[in-house]
């Protein structure tokens, strides 16, 4: 139907003349209340965001010289943040002159993706930035 015409028809009916579709050959129009239209694609948003689950970084942080206790009780507090669908960030900060003991760091993150193994996969492996070792955990999917 030609623009002129379905204009036409929308102003006899008082409503408005709506492109659904402006990227179709040709553009698909109808003929609507726009006001009453916006607030539909406003709800189907809303509805859309309840139905998304949100993922958090839950952050654990350890130091080089941790005792094996202190870490279990950190591999279970990391265990329940991946249980409940979110990343963790594991942290190890290195202060003073415990920099020049990485590798030990890199033995307690190994303990440490040990100990969640079970629940977790590394993402992102232990890397070096500035004094800190970083490290990034996501839950296995089941």
């Amino acid at each position: 139907m030609p623009t002129k015409q379905a204009l036409e028809i929308a102003i006899e009916k008082r409503l408005d003349l709506v492109k659904i579709a402006p990227q179709a050959k040709p553009p698909v129009c109808r003929i609507m209340d726009f006001g009453k239209y916006k607030y539909e694609l406003s709800k189907k948003e809303k509805e859309a965001k309840k139905k998304q689950k949100v993922i958090t970084l839950k952050e654990v942080r350890l130091s080089p010289n941790i005792e094996e206790h202190d870490l279990n009780v950190k591999a279970t507090n990391a265990i329940k943040f991946l249980e409940d669908g979110d990343k963790v960030k594991v942290t190890i900060r290195f202060r003073g002159r415990e920099v020049g003991y990485a590798d030990l760091g890199h033995r307690v993150m190994e303990k440490f993706t040990e100990l969640i193994a079970e629940v977790g996969n590394v993402e992102k492996k232990p890397i070096m930035e500035g004094k800190n070792m970083i490290m990034f955990l996501t839950p296995k999917n089941s």
